[in-house]
């Protein structure tokens, strides 16, 4: 089993990136999704879930109206798209994935936000 994130990177405030989960070893499309990140210091936190179906849920308020969760079945990848980028996006991001077993979780990809 392995969940691969990548896309990760610096970028200027008000920038965009694109990070990419893709999974292997598993089920893809029978798994609900969800990225996560850890802020240095911080506990992980849920940055949004999206369903079996490509429905999102649980969006962070902190990020809502700026990122966006999509999956692909057909590649088994997952996809968040961070617009509008603010230095407290700075983290760790994770993505995870809950269903018949696991749950699985893909070893980060740093995303630093800096001028």
């Amino acid at each position: 089993v392995q969940l691969v994130e990548s896309g990760g990177g610096l970028v200027q405030p008000g920038g965009s990136l694109r990070l990419s989960c893709t999974a292997s070893g598993f089920t893809f499309s029978r798994y609900v999704m969800s990225w996560y990140r850890q802020a240095p210091g911080k506990e992980r936190a849920l940055v949004g879930t999206i369903t079996i179906v490509g429905g999102t849920t649980n969006i962070a308020d902190s990020v809502k109206g700026r990122f966006t969760i999509s999956r692909d079945n057909a590649k088994n990848t997952v996809y968040l798209q961070m617009n509008s980028l603010k230095t407290e996006d700075t983290a760790v991001y994770y993505c995870n994935a809950m269903g018949p077993e696991g749950p699985y979780w893909g070893q980060g990809t740093q995303v630093t936000v800096s001028s």
